[in-house]
Parts: C-alpha cells; sequence; structure tokens
C-alpha cells in the first residue's frame, strides 16, 4: 500500500518511518500529483498555521478535499487535526473544514506545559500512551464524530476529545510516531482494507 504524509511542514519523516516499519511505502506528499497516487494520507503535527499556509501556496487545498470527499482515509495528529477541523476557536487560519469539529489551538498550554498520558482508546486492549505537545484539545463535536478518547482539563474544565472518527478521518490531539505504537497508523491503514 502506498501511504502519504503531507510533507510541508512538521514530522512527516516520523510517520513515513512507522508506515515503513509496517510493511507499506511511505510518500512525501507535496503536489497534487504525488497526492493523487496515494491510498491514504497522514497529516502531521508541526505548526498548523504554516501548514495551511503551505497548502494554499502549492495549490493542494480542493485536492486533498476532494480526495477526502471521495473516501480517502486520513489520519491528523496535533496540527494535522487542526488543519482537517471545521473551525478554530481562535483566529480564522487556513483549514479544510472535513473533520466537524472545532479545535482549541495550545489548549494546555504552551511548550513547558507538553506532557506524556496513558489513554484508553475505545476499541484498544490496553492503554496508549501519548505524547502531547503544545496540542489542541476538541471543543465541540459535531453529529457524525466519534469520540474515542478524551483527557481530563488540566485547569479543570471538564474531559475533551482528544482522539476521533468521522468516517473515514482519524485524528489525534497527540503525537502516536513518538512511541513506538503503532495501533493507530494500523487503523488508517484497515480504512484502506475495507474499501
Amino acid at each position: 500500500m502506498r501511504i502519504g504524509a503531507l510533507a510541508l511542514q512538521g514530522d512527516f519523516r516520523e510517520h513515513l518511518a512507522v508506515i515503513e516499519r509496517l510493511g507499506h511505502e511511505g510518500i512525501e506528499v507535496r503536489t497534487p500529483d504525488a497526492l493523487a497516487v496515494v491510498d491514504a494520507l497522514i497529516i502531521p503535527g508541526g505548526e498548523s498555521t504554516a501548514i495551511g499556509r503551505l497548502a494554499v501556496i502549492y495549490e493542494l487545498v480542493e485536492p486533498l478535499r476532494r480526495r477526502i470527499a471521495n473516501g480517502m482515509p486520513v489520519l491528523g495528529t496535533c496540527a494535522g487535526m487542526i488543519f482537517l477541523a471545521a473551525g478554530t476557536t481562535g483566529a480564522a487560519q487556513p483549514q479544510l473544514g472535513v473533520l466537524d469539529v472545532i479545535v482549541e489551538r495550545n489548549a494546555f498550554g504552551r511548550q513547558v506545559d507538553s506532557f506524556e498520558a496513558d489513554l484508553q482508546v475505545a476499541g484498544f486492549d490496553r492503554p496508549m500512551r501519548a505524547v502531547f505537545i503544545r496540542a489542541p484539545w476538541i471543543e465541540k463535536v459535531g453529529g457524525d464524530v466519534e469520540v474515542l478518547a478524551a483527557v481530563d482539563d488540566p485547569y479543570g474544565g471538564g474531559s475533551h476529545p482528544v482522539v476521533v472518527r468521522q468516517d473515514r478521518i482519524l485524528a489525534t490531539s497527540f503525537h502516536p510516531e513518538l512511541t513506538g505504537d503503532d495501533r493507530l497508523h494500523s487503523m488508517l491503514i484497515e480504512s484502506v482494507e475495507e474499501r
């Protein structure tokens, strides 16, 4: 299988290493032509505003929307989740608007507030170690979005979704490529196999 990683900015190389470890071909996606040949796509963590602006410059926004609307499985992590989302609680930025959630950027705080946690993810037989780096959380979830995991607000505001699924879109607030736990990447690959 050919699994792409949007290679405009962020930690796409780490995701491609996971894909190759799982026995599939990892492809760096920077152009509509490269996007056209992949079976699924990972949108990595990084800086969501930069990813959005570069996607506009490289004329990838509409091709991405079309491929996702046509059922291409996609995994967005951290900034990738923000780029997939319908909106944010802050200032407007380039987004695909294909995932029916509203995201709060840097919700857990600044870089020094980054942390790790063991998450109970729906469907997983054991907890998943999650690395949150200047991480967003989901503030509002649409009716077709399934929440697979949530964490408590460290400031006392209840719990917030950090892993969601909508059709073939999977999104996380954290960086699964940093822990050696490949289960979310495997879920992406299974989505391709189910097509």
